[in-house]
């Protein structure tokens, strides 16, 4: 099933299609309001997939007594969606360095709006659990390729700001899902199959306005759809692009394409160390998923609504984030303006040190005012820490990712996605053990210990990223 092209055999180095300078075509010329008009897009069904990860999580007990099983049993609702986001980037990146990102992310959507509409519908908790983990399969699409659509609309210095607004929408929307679930499941006239209904209605007007309305952006297939007509309009065969030999089949789907993100995550330091950081911060978020319902419901004595109020305060705390992830942008100018307009991944990291800090002072906070006889608002406070230092962290990662692999962005966010889901999936059946057997206080301060313990990452790769991109073998060599 190898993809035929018409080009001729005599590839000519000098028929070799490619954008002009200023050409219309080429994503990064378009103007800012479509650029805008496209990130929203992108950022939306990135969204879609992030609330679906954790809006079922309010009705876990609902779940747990229709289908006659434990809560903790009832997690993997939740827990199976993100395991699912860790199988899912393997194939959805490479569809979309090799097909392009509307394919890569598009039809991914619509099956996630599918699939939840399969556990709207479940009577039993295998069908439920199924459901669930193809439905994070898919729903991983957009997560792990937005990123690197987003690098081709901007270059380096503007990708920035566009990815900051990605990653509040993959960090905010696993917070804001308990609220909008809580008062959903609250509700008399309706019930926990309500929460998937939402997403599947969420995930199929998404995806049929982006049909419609999202243009492809990665640069080798437009390059290749102009090389075929340019030879169509001139009638001559020796125009030609390399991407128009690029297809994914049985040989080499296992031996490059589906295995290129895990070769990079086994193989490339820069990649382990980064993806683990980002990962660990990322799992914690689904952790206090559990937590809270400890905290604020079973030991406060909240309404299940007013219990999941608090999960404000982490929100909060991912949007103050965007004020310190902006801030870096000048600095991050100047680092380009010294590098000759080439990026410098080491410059994304400086916020990462405030995010590090800002973490497990968040959780230390937390695990000791968390007992009832502290007003309310001392956890809730503490949440926000952990909501800025966890985007900080995490969005910052992710463009020093996007910087550093460049042509190969999709893969290494796959990567990272992999990775993160692994542990957010997993972390949550452990926390409300956990927590119900340390107490909330210990508890939550080993999770602070450990937070502190990965503060000197940031200042490693400042000081030896150079080094080690340039033993890389995916990084581009011309990146210094």
């Amino acid at each position: 099933m190898t993809q035929k092209t018409s080009v001729s055999n005599d590839r000519d180095p000098a028929y070799i299609v490619s954008f002009d300078k200023g050409d219309p075509d080429d994503p990064k010329n378009f103007s800012s309001w479509y650029k805008a008009c496209l990130t929203f897009q992108m950022t939306m069904t990135a969204l879609v997939g992030a609330l679906g990860s954790s809006i079922l999580a309010p009705g876990q007990s609902a779940i747990a007594e229709y289908v006659n099983v434990s809560e903790e049993v009832a997690v993997l609702a939740t827990s199976l969606y993100i395991l699912g986001w860790a199988v899912g980037p393997a194939l959805w990146g490479p569809v979309s360095e090799v097909y392009g990102r509307r394919l890569g992310m598009l039809p991914a959507v619509f099956c996630l709006g599918l699939f939840s509409v399969g556990t709207a519908a479940s009577k039993n908790a295998a069908s439920i659990f199924i459901t669930r983990f193809i439905g994070g399969v898919f729903g991983s699409a957009p997560i792990s390729n937005v990123g690197a659509a987003l690098s081709d609309l901007y270059n380096p210095k503007e990708r920035g700001t566009a990815v900051t607004f990605l990653a509040m929408c993959i960090t905010g929307g696993p917070t804001l899902a308990p609220i909008i679930g809580s008062a959903i499941v609250t509700n008399p006239m309706l019930d926990w199959r309500w929460l998937m209904w939402i997403e599947a209605i969420l995930a199929f007007a998404i995806a049929i306005i982006a049909t419609f309305a999202l243009r492809e952006t990665y640069a080798p297939v437009l390059l290749k759809r102009k090389a075929q007509e340019t030879r169509k309009k001139t009638r001559n065969e020796r125009y030609w692009h390399p991407h128009e030999g690029a297809s994914i089949t049985i040989e080499n789907a296992a031996t490059k394409h589906f295995v290129r993100p895990l070769r990079m995550l086994l193989t490339e330091s820069i990649m382990a160390c980064i993806c683990l950081y980002a990962s660990f911060t990322y799992s914690l978020i689904y952790l206090c998923l559990q937590v809270y319902p400890i905290v604020f419901e079973d030991e406060r004595k909240y309404s299940p609504v007013i219990s999941s109020l608090p999960f404000l305060g982490i929100l909060i705390g991912v949007m103050c984030a965007l004020a310190i992830n902006f801030a870096n942008q000048a600095w991050y100018a100047k680092a380009m303006r010294k590098n000759s307009g080439k990026p410098v991944p080491e410059a994304r990291l400086p916020p990462t040190i405030i995010g590090g800090v800002f973490l497990p002072l968040g959780f230390f906070w937390f695990g000791w005012t968390a007992a009832p006889r502290y007003p309310w608002i001392l956890p809730t406070i503490a949440g926000g820490f952990i909501g800025a230092g966890f985007n900080i962290i995490f969005q910052q990662c992710l463009n020093y990712l996007i910087d550093t692999y460049g042509p190969c962005a999709a893969s290494a966010i796959a990567a990272n996605t992999m990775l993160r889901s692994l542990l957010a999936a997993g972390i949550p059946l452990a926390a409300k053990p956990m927590f119900n057997n340390l107490g909330v206080g210990p508890a939550a301060s080993l999770l602070g210990g450990i937070a502190c313990l990965a503060l000197p990452i940031p200042l490693i790769f400042m000081k030896y990223g150079p080094a080690l991109r340039r033993k890389s073998a995916f990084a581009p060599v011309d990146r210094t």
